[in-house]
């Protein structure tokens, strides 16, 4: 796969991503929002690991900056 994300998307996605992980060990988040925000941590870091976001592709939206 073409990567779609600028190196800002992934920073932005990777804090948001340790956010929600530091919320949860430290008993700030519990429950079914701990779930969906866990689930939802996982998939920002993956998605910022390969540089590809799985939403962008069917709008062709990319956040690398053109040179």
């Amino acid at each position: 796969m073409k990567k779609n994300m600028g190196i800002i998307d992934r920073i932005i996605r990777t804090i948001l991503a340790i956010v929600v992980i530091v919320l949860y060990f430290t008993r700030q988040i519990t429950g079914v929002g701990a779930i969906i925000l866990g689930i939802l941590a996982i998939i920002f870091l993956l998605t910022s690991i390969f540089g590809v976001c799985p939403l962008y592709l069917p709008f062709r939206i990319s956040t690398i900056k053109k040179k």
